[in-house]
């Protein structure tokens, strides 16, 4: 069988197959029944990511604009293999979930065609080795993100928006609609799409290729220099850097929550926003800073990239201390995990060790990805099934509550200890792992902020989940609505979502590549700080809430540190400022200029002047012709003399 026919499977199944629900969109009998259909299509990109992941390896091209250098290009290496399985395997969990939590829904046509959509645009990103074809799938999750998060478009149900109704922090509202959520999602992604697409158009001027394995990247950025070299690349992060949501360009992430909460589960683990961080891994996979030293420019990037990460991190947990909704909550906690994949991909610059040719940072932030999705897209589909039982998007249940709602209680606990890392659980030996790399940047290095800063998101992001945990099902208050009954499909998708980690965790201990990951787990500080993070875990459980936090400084958190003001003030009204003296001033100049004033009145000059001459007398035509005639024999004459 042809090579090209698995990958065409792989991207085009779960789109076709959501065609025919696409075209039933009238009729209710049939979207009642077609959304089968589109999971199947799921299902054959899972079957083909298996295949790719045990039977092939390398490079794949296909012709498609060769004499522009610009062909279907795919890379099946240890990255793309890995994280191809896990992107088909999460979305064919959340399909299975979403045939129970979706069921009745308004428009199941828009619904199952974005799902997939979504679905086949992240298979394209993560196996594209050419930066064109990269980009089409880039723009594919842009696209599908914004019909997903604005799905709800109605803006009628209190239940789908985020923050509290009527609610002001000084001029800002602290409350948006579904409708709002999707528009700020394109437009700050597509602020970040722009620089990133004008980076790939400067690669392929300067190199003769544009796939990332084939980029002689040493010698571009030695062409460019350090401020070239610092300009390709920060145009090139921006696009990450939106897409996954890190500081500052963080709030489209919170108000994404007003999609259903399968795009939710998404988003935050296989999809869009992993998709920045693991497209910077991919890059530096091939980029190998770690043997680029000499070349001026590179180290600042990936400073820049280092810090972006952590401060993103600790960002995203202090807020997460002060999150009243599920899923704003778990939507902080995501942009803390993806701040540290950037920070831990970042320390490669300075770490050249290698484990089974692979270099270490790189694969604890893969393999932290990894981890962090499973276990973040249970926490999510045990919140959908939550808001299902309580009628309510704010933390709340008890411990009666829990006994009521048994399997969803046993794989919230379940996805937490694994994703916190409390050894002996999954993201504990990854962690570790982390810790080792940071204290690498101390001893050789002389940084020390790194390590200092990674354990404090470490046992902050334990608060934050145990806070979840605590107040959904153990401390929380007595739901005023509760209806456990039914939901069979939502529970086989956690269920089946949570098992994943089992074979994870079991998978760092068989594989040769994270033999050191369990090395560095039994390091002293690894096993001090994993101990200070079960500890943090229980008290918060004990004691969820603490006081300060419930009251100026909670809110404070939970108002994202008033980022959202420049999102929603600042921004706009620099916007429209800047739009009025353009439209007051710039408007009326180019209009002066061209249209009434300077360029009119220079050539109602010159037409006086001509018709000035038009007398209409030959014998005055005659000496204008006799006087052009001396003046050029006068200009050549001199010439002549000059000679």
């Amino acid at each position: 069988m042809n090579d090209w026919i698995f990958f065409l499977l792989l991207f085009l199944a779960p789109v076709i197959s959501s065609i025919p629900i696409v075209l039933a969109y009238k009729d209710d009998k049939w979207t009642a029944k077609l959304p089968y259909l589109s999971v199947f299509g799921i299902f054959i990109s899972v079957l083909m990511s298996l295949h790719i992941f045990f039977a092939m390896s390398g490079q794949y091209s296909y012709d498609w604009i060769p004499d522009l250098g610009i062909n279907f290009v795919f890379m099946c290496d240890y990255l793309s293999r890995y994280m191809g399985v896990v992107t088909a395997v999460i979305a064919f969990f959340i399909a299975i979930y979403g045939l129970g939590y979706m069921k009745g829904d308004y428009r199941p046509s828009w619904y199952w065609f974005c799902f997939n959509l979504f679905t086949a645009s992240m298979l394209l990103v993560v196996y594209s080795d050419n930066l064109f074809l990269l980009f089409v799938g880039w723009e594919g999750l842009g696209a599908a993100s914004w019909g997903l998060i604005g799905h709800w478009f109605r803006d009628d149900d209190n239940i789908a928006y985020v923050g509290k109704a009527g609610r002001k922090v000084g001029p800002l509202e602290m409350s948006w609609a579904p409708s709002f959520g999707g528009w700020r999602a394109i437009s700050t992604i597509r602020l970040g799409d722009v620089p990133m697409f004008l980076a790939i158009a400067a690669i392929w001027v300067l190199s003769p290729t544009l796939n990332i394995s084939e980029i002689d990247w040493h010698t571009l950025f030695i062409s460019l220099g350090a401020a070239g070299t610092i300009i390709l690349m920060l145009l090139f992060l921006m696009g990450l850097f939106t897409k996954s949501a890190q500081v500052p360009f963080s709030e489209w992430l919170m108000t994404a929550m007003t999609g259903p909460t399968t795009v939710s589960a998404l988003l935050h683990s296989a999809t869009m926003v992993a998709a920045g961080a693991f497209v910077f891994l991919k890059l530096t996979w091939y980029i190998e800073p770690w043997t680029l030293h000499d070349v001026p420019g590179v180290e600042p990037i990936y400073l820049l990239v280092l810090f972006v990460g952590l401060i993103s991190g600790l960002y995203g947990a202090l807020c997460g201390t002060g999150m009243r909704e599920r899923k704003v909550l778990l939507a902080a906690s995501t942009m803390s995990s993806i701040g540290l994949m950037f920070a831990v991909g970042a320390t490669s610059y300075w770490i050249d060790e290698e484990i089974a040719g692979m270099n270490w940072a790189l694969l604890a932030a893969f393999w932290y990805m990894a981890i962090h999705a499973f276990a973040k897209a249970s926490l999510f589909l045990v919140s959908g099934h939550l808001i299902h039982a309580t009628h309510s998007r704010f933390l709340c249940g008890n411990f009666e509550f829990a006994k009521r709602m048994k399997p969803a209680f046993i794989v919230t606990i379940l996805a937490s200890i694994f994703l916190v890392g409390i050894p002996p659980f999954g993201a504990y030996w990854v962690k570790s792992m982390m810790d080792e790399l940071k204290l690498h940047l101390w001893h050789h290095n002389d940084m020390i902020l790194p390590i200092v800063l990674l354990i404090i998101i470490s046992l902050v992001y334990a608060a934050v989940i145990a806070k979840f945990l605590s107040l959904n099902f153990i401390k929380g208050d007595k739901p005023e609505h509760e209806y456990v009954e039914g939901g069979g499909l939502m529970k086989l998708g956690y269920c089946l979502m949570v098992a994943v980690l089992f074979v994870l965790s079991y998978a760092i201990f068989k594989f040769e590549e994270t033999q050191h990951f369990v090395h560095a787990g039994s390091e002293s500080l690894s096993i001090i700080v994993g101990l200070s993070i079960l500890v943090v875990f229980v008290a918060a459980i004990y004691k969820p809430q603490i006081k300060a936090f419930s009251s100026n400084i909670g809110m404070f958190f939970n108002d994202r540190m008033y980022l959202p003001f420049l999102n929603d003030y600042i921004v706009p009204k620099t916007g429209f400022f800047i739009a009025h003296l353009v439209q007051d001033y710039g408007n009326r100049a180019i209009d002066a200029f061209f249209n009434t004033k300077v360029m009119p009145g220079f050539f109602k000059a010159i037409s006086r002047a001509i018709r000035a001459i038009q007398t209409g007398f030959l014998t005055t035509y005659v000496k204008i012709a006799i006087g052009f005639v001396l003046l050029i024999l006068i200009l050549a004459s001199i010439g002549g003399m000059g000679l």
